[in-house]
């Protein structure tokens, strides 16, 4: 009797002590989520940085990572199931909503603050003018992108219709505009990083000016997903958020050193010291947004971006496309 209980009592002290190791720590258990970026660039520094520091496998989360290129393709993407979360800008959901989806897409979690993109000059001038750009080409994104309404907003602003004082060029894919001013189109074209650092670095363009300075606080860029993913899959989000939110008070508070050497890996191709000026000129001008929340006051600044574009149908209030919920808590 006496060695029964004895083994007895050793199963159960062996069972309890495998219950704790399994209560401390990172879970074994882990979540599959498909993300897809719209492109691969430096502006999206604390998403990779989420990534490489582990920030998701904390919250037992495994990223399956791709970039789609294109608003509208990684869109579709998200739409038709094909990946569960989308980092795209803010308008792609409004376009959504407001052609009657049923299944709307909602923005949880911001990355970015500013617009991303750079005023490039073909010659280096004695001292920059925007009054400059009349009657010149210039080469710029995709109609009824973020970028592109960024850009134009700000050159309403400097007293400029692009429509009519400049020779504006529209037509050309998103991922071919580098190459396109590369090979002679435009005296002046509008990019993002790291293609603006690189073509100063080889004397093919100069960079002149800021849009995300010009056109002030966007929700420019997001995590969006599908609302039915969110009401079946509410922890996942939260998880999620949680490892953005982390990420972002790292880049907060590391050097621009450090935060290039956790996004390196995803530049194979592009030099460290490019990577580098490209983190800090970002870091400096605030594009990186601290904390996930989607702020009412920049949701609106979009619409009026958008507005100015005439690309917003009608405008969409901020609950109905925005759950800050998860960023809050995260923040907690």
């Amino acid at each position: 009797m006496g060695k029964r209980l004895g083994a007895l009592t050793l199963a159960v002290l062996l069972v309890a002590a495998l219950s704790l190791a399994g209560c401390g720590g990172k879970s074994e258990e882990t979540t599959k989520v498909r993300l897809a970026e719209v492109t691969r660039s430096i502006f999206y520094a604390p998403e990779y940085v989420a990534l490489s520091q582990g920030f998701f496998e904390e919250e037992g989360l495994e990223v399956e990572f791709q970039t789609i290129p294109g608003g509208d393709k990684v869109t579709t993407a998200l739409l038709s199931g094909q990946i569960d979360v989308a980092l795209v800008g803010a308008e792609t959901s409004i376009y959504v909503r407001n052609q009657g989806a049923e299944d709307p897409i909602i923005n949880f979690a911001q990355l970015t603050q500013t617009d991303g993109t750079f005023l490039v000059s073909r010659n280096k001038p004695a001292s920059f003018d925007w009054n400059s750009l009349k009657g010149s080409t210039f080469l710029g994104q995709r109609k009824g992108g973020m970028p592109q309404m960024a850009g134009e907003f700000t050159l309403k602003k400097k007293g400029i219709d692009p429509q009519k004082d400049l020779k504006l060029i529209q037509n050309v894919e998103f991922a071919n505009i580098p190459a396109a001013f590369a090979s002679g189109t435009g005296d002046y074209v509008q990019l993002f990083e790291p293609q603006a650092t690189v073509f100063e670095k080889e004397g093919r363009g100069y960079v002149v000016a800021s849009f995300g300075k010009e056109s002030g606080k966007l929700p420019y860029t997001v995590f969006m997903t599908k609302k039915s993913f969110i009401d079946k899959n509410t922890n996942t989000v939260q998880k999620f958020t949680n490892a953005i939110h982390k990420a972002q008070k790292w880049v907060q508070t590391k050097s621009v050193s450090e935060i290039t050497e956790a996004v390196l890996t995803y530049f194979p191709d592009t030099d460290k010291t490019v990577v580098e000026n490209v983190v800090k000129r970002y870091k400096e001008q605030d594009s990186y947004a601290t904390d996930p929340i989607i702020d009412e006051t920049e949701w609106n600044n979009l619409q009026d971006v958008m507005e100015a574009a005439g690309e917003l149908k009608s405008r969409v209030p901020h609950k109905d496309l925005v759950n800050n919920s998860f960023a809050e808590k995260a923040m907690k």
